[in-house]
C-alpha cells in the first residue's frame, strides 16, 4: 500500500477565516470581521447579510472618524476604538494600512483578553495580506 501526501496550501481567505474563528472562541465574542478601511467586507463570521453590511460599514466609519479627530487634536492615530453599550461592545483596530479587524462582544466578555487576541490577530492579518497580495 502506498501513501500519498498532498500538500495543502490555504488560500488567503481561508487563512483570514481561520483567524476569525480563533477570535470567536474567546468567551463573550459574538462575531468578527475583516474589512477594508472604506467599509467593504473581506471576510466575516456574520451569517446575516444586512447585519454584515451595517456592522462593517458603521465600524469603518467610526474608526475613520476617530482617526480624523485624534489627528486633528494632535494625539496621533488611535490603536483601536471601543464602543460600549448595555448589550455589548464593538471593537475595531487597524490590520495594516488598508484593512480593519472588527469584533462584536457580549457585555461580560473579558475586554483585556479580547484586546490581546485582537492585537495578535491584526498582526497576523497584516502579514497574510502583505505576503500574499502585496497590496495592503
Amino acid at each position: 500500500m502506498k501513501f500519498v501526501l498532498t500538500w495543502f496550501k490555504m488560500t488567503t481567505i481561508e487563512m483570514l477565516e481561520k483567524i476569525l474563528k480563533e477570535i470567536n472562541i474567546i468567551g463573550g465574542v459574538e462575531t468578527s470581521a475583516i474589512a477594508s478601511r472604506d467599509g467593504l467586507q473581506i471576510c466575516s463570521t456574520i451569517t446575516r447579510k444586512q447585519q454584515i453590511e451595517t456592522f462593517i460599514a458603521m465600524s469603518a466609519t467610526m474608526i475613520g472618524a476617530a482617526e480624523t479627530a485624534t489627528m486633528e487634536l494632535g494625539k496621533g492615530i488611535p490603536d483601536r476604538i471601543i464602543v460600549e453599550s448595555k448589550r455589548g461592545r464593538i471593537i475595531g483596530t487597524g490590520a495594516g494600512p488598508n484593512a480593519l479587524l472588527l469584533v462584536m462582544t457580549k457585555p461580560d466578555a473579558s475586554l483585556g483578553l479580547v484586546l490581546i487576541e485582537m492585537t495578535k490577530a491584526s498582526e497576523r492579518i497584516k502579514e497574510i495580506l502583505y505576503r500574499d497580495r502585496g497590496i495592503i
